[in-house]
């Protein structure tokens, strides 16, 4: 099995309203977001790629038009905005587009990851 993977970054505002009032992540806050997303594939095309990372570029178009500095409670809702959500969202987002798509991870902070993979 083959794996790529390719990593984005943008930042945002997002506020964890199901959250009590007394934890800090139902504040208005906001992160520099690293987002990994995995490919996979047994077989490599004529050109040796899993993907040509080239291709990706509507991913990272996507992030930046939709996401990037923007209040991610009116893009996604207010369900949608934990990590673990916004991987699944991506994650989602590009299998639609490259069925080689397995995993998409997101990072809030340099010490905390969520993934998800299908």
């Amino acid at each position: 099995m083959y794996t790529i993977k390719k990593e984005f970054h943008f930042s945002a505002s997002h506020q964890l309203k199901q959250m009590p009032d007394w934890h800090p992540c139902a504040r208005l806050h906001g992160h520099n977001y690293v987002v990994v997303l995995e490919l996979q594939s047994k077989t490599l095309d004529q050109y040796g790629f899993v993907r040509d990372y080239l291709e990706l570029k509507a991913f990272k178009e996507y992030i930046d038009a939709e996401l990037d500095h923007r209040h991610l409670n009116d893009v996604l809702g207010d369900e949608c905005t934990t990590a673990e959500r916004l991987a699944r969202h991506l994650c989602e987002w590009a299998q639609a587009r490259w069925p080689e798509v397995t995993a998409a991870a997101v990072s809030e902070t340099p010490k905390t990851w969520a993934e998800y993979r299908p």
